[in-house]
């Protein structure tokens, strides 16, 4: 989670606004755990019931964390090359250890063929450009292995627990947003506005969306799937403004 916060630290940067000595006591305490510990496995952004592993999405995730508070930092005024090493550290880590040529793809642990809709976070954070090779075969992949109808499943490996869910409206999200940014904008439309119908009658969004039943699943609302249209929505704005 601390890539998230990090970053809408950094937003309230961009836009001029004010930081007090909270918003950057807190980027410097979360930048140091990061330093100390980003190498180590996790359970990731699912807390799947496996034994620990090198998620992707977490190590972009402490890289993303780093990159914005260097950001907040020259924004500050402030210099900490030792983040910057840091950043090229773990960055390096990702492409090297991350990218599997057997899949072309990311993957979502090191050294497994497993597709996960998180991973699309190489691009979505920045740590890739969006042009780059992998990003593009990236987007592609999870296309293809998780996206069923309207929306994209987080993962179909084994997580250990029983029984099967829906498409992660979330996940749908970050592929409107990739799509987008790697300049498939009819493709995206076409998707964000399948997503748009996701809407119970009060305008509210579920956690998850079943493609065969046509029934909404988990949470009810749920925030995260109300943060993805927005975001959906400002980053195909973004796109096809330019």
């Amino acid at each position: 989670v601390f890539g998230p916060i990090a970053d809408l630290i950094a937003r309230l940067a961009d836009e001029g606004e004010p930081l007090s000595s909270e918003h950057w006591h807190l980027l410097d305490t979360i930048v140091h755990a990061i330093g100390s510990r980003w190498h180590e496995p996790d359970h990731g952004i699912w807390e799947v019931r496996q034994s620990r592993r090198h998620h992707v999405h977490s190590k972009v995730m402490c890289w993303q964390t780093v990159d914005r508070a260097l950001s907040v930092a020259k924004y500050l005024g402030r210099q900490r090359f030792d983040w910057i090493a840091l950043r090229k550290e773990i960055a390096n880590d990702v492409l090297a250890q991350g990218w599997n040529p057997a899949i072309d793809s990311f993957s979502a642990a090191y050294g497994t063929d497993d597709a996960d809709a998180s991973v699309l976070a190489i691009g979505l954070s920045g740590l890739i450009d969006y042009s780059d090779t992998r990003f593009i075969k990236t987007v592609e992949h999870v296309e293809r292995k998780l996206r069923s109808g309207p929306v994209v499943f987080r993962y179909r490996f084994d997580d250990g627990l029983p029984g099967v869910e829906g498409g992660f409206l979330l996940c749908t999200a970050w592929l409107i947003q990739a799509l987008a940014l790697i300049g498939r904008c009819d493709d995206s439309i076409s998707l964000f506005q399948k997503y748009c119908q996701f809407a119970g009658p009060t305008g509210a969004f579920a956690e998850q969306y079943d493609p065969s039943t046509g029934i909404a699943l988990g949470n009810v609302p749920q925030a995260y799937s109300h943060v993805g249209l927005i975001d959906s929505a400002l980053t195909l704005e973004a796109v096809l403004r330019r």
